[in-house]
């Protein structure tokens, strides 16, 4: 005479009573465990277009923060044909509160690329 083992009831109600279909699995598995045993970030191009972007972001956040520091203070800021139709956006932009504003993004921006250059390190 055999007896069956006695198994749990599940509660059909409960979220870790559900399954997940294979193919979920799957995919997850793929997602999880490389195929090669490198490390995506080891291979020479990955990391010349990493040096690339660093160097851009460096070159674009050094211009933006040189013209916001000069450009407020020349007559081009003021008058420009597209200011001429807007006399109250152009007196608020003359206010020296509003230059020094500009001015003090610049140096933000300047600070942020350089800080970013000064800590930029290769990943192998």
């Amino acid at each position: 005479m055999t007896t069956e083992p006695k198994l749990p009831l599940e509660n059909t109600n409960s979220p870790s009573s559900q399954t997940v279909p294979a193919e979920a699995n799957a995919s997850t598995a793929l997602l999880d465990s490389p195929s090669s045993g490198l490390d995506p970030q080891s291979t020479p191009l990955q990391m010349w277009l990493h040096r690339t972007s660093v160097f851009l972001f460096v070159l674009i956040s050094a211009v933006a923060g040189v013209l916001l520091v000069i450009l407020p203070w020349t007559p081009e800021w003021t008058d420009n044909y597209l200011l001429l139709r807007f006399p109250v956006v152009r007196t608020i932009i003359t206010t020296g509160f509003f230059r020094g504003f500009c001015s003090g993004l610049g140096l933000l921006d300047i600070w942020i690329g350089f800080w970013e250059a000064l800590h930029y390190h290769d990943r192998h």
